[in-house]
């Protein structure tokens, strides 16, 4: 099983701070980044070889590359994506399909979470893919909310009702290698049917053709998703309690 985060995104709600950096490579504990974090997290729970997708500003994290594997013990493969400036994260998770074929703990590179989120889906290993799912906090319009039907996910949308959610997903999937083959067609066909939509459509896409996605609750964790100025300044807060 590997590592894989996502990191194609260009973060223009964070700029100007984004206007050459991908927001994953913000620093949110002293020098420490977001994907510093998510390294660290990934090699904790045992994953020494880490597949990085990169899109916007890819140089800036090439040009570290180096420098990550050392500090972190871990073997970086970098992915580019062509279109991440134009398509959506459903194709940046297609691109990635091959090192599906090992399994893999797929991270979003814009979460700010403790390494105890890897260590829950590691631990909740069963179904094709376990999704972490905050449980505990409140739920509005934003959040990418989780249906669950007899203890397996059947939707997985912003748009669902509140009220009927079992959670909210945080961005941290574990894959199993018996999925990649069915998950890549899945996302294949999500991105070939508007190349704007996200890899949850892509998980939506899986659970319809009989794919089982299975939740792992986080319990009371302090996470973030780094999406604008006001979720750093939170990530900064978060990021130095571990």
């Amino acid at each position: 099983m590997i590592g894989l985060v996502l990191a194609a995104g260009a973060g223009r709600r964070l700029q100007p701070l984004t206007d050459d950096l991908p927001k994953t490579l913000l620093p949110v504990d002293g020098e420490r980044t977001i994907l510093d974090i998510a390294l660290a997290n990934l090699k904790r729970a045992g994953l020494d070889h880490v597949a990085v997708v990169t899109g916007f500003a890819a140089h800036r994290i090439d040009d570290r590359k180096r420098a990550l594997e050392r500090d972190h013990g871990v073997t970086l493969e970098l992915v580019l994506n062509e279109r991440a400036e134009k398509w959506n994260n459903a194709y940046s998770l297609w691109v990635a399909r091959e090192h599906l074929n090992s399994g893999a703990i797929l991270v979003n590179g814009d979460t700010v979470h403790p390494a105890s989120v890897e260590e829950t889906v590691l631990a909740a290993r069963g179904p094709d893919i376990v999704l972490a799912a905050d449980t505990e906090k409140a739920l509005g319009e934003e959040e990418m909310k989780l249906h669950v039907t007899d203890g397996f996910m059947d939707r997985i949308n912003k748009a669902l009702e509140p009220s009927t959610a079992r959670g909210e997903y945080i961005g941290v999937t574990l894959i199993e290698p018996t999925a990649a083959e069915s998950l890549a067609a899945a996302l294949e066909a999500t991105w070939k049917r508007d190349p704007d939509l996200y890899y949850e459509d892509g998980y939506q896409e899986f659970a319809d053709r009989g794919g089982r996605i299975g939740i792992a609750p986080i319990g009371r964790v302090e996470w973030v998703e780094v999406d604008d100025h006001g979720d750093l300044a939170r990530a900064r807060e978060v990021a130095c309690r571990y």
